[in-house]
């Protein structure tokens, strides 16, 4: 049972795992908020053009 616990704390691989799957998410927090941001520029930029055709 002790070679097992020991062999399970030095396992660094679900560590890893995690790690990965922060740095998608912070990725992925980044990416939503440029997408959002650019967005509502274009929006805005799109019904400027609107308003000027009417």
């Amino acid at each position: 049972m002790k070679n097992l616990f020991v062999r399970f704390v030095k396992d660094a691989s679900g560590a890893t795992a995690i790690e990965y799957g922060l740095i998608a998410a912070g990725i992925s927090v980044a990416i939503i908020a440029v997408v959002n941001g650019l967005g509502s520029t274009l929006n805005t930029k799109f019904n400027s053009i609107s308003t000027q055709l009417h």
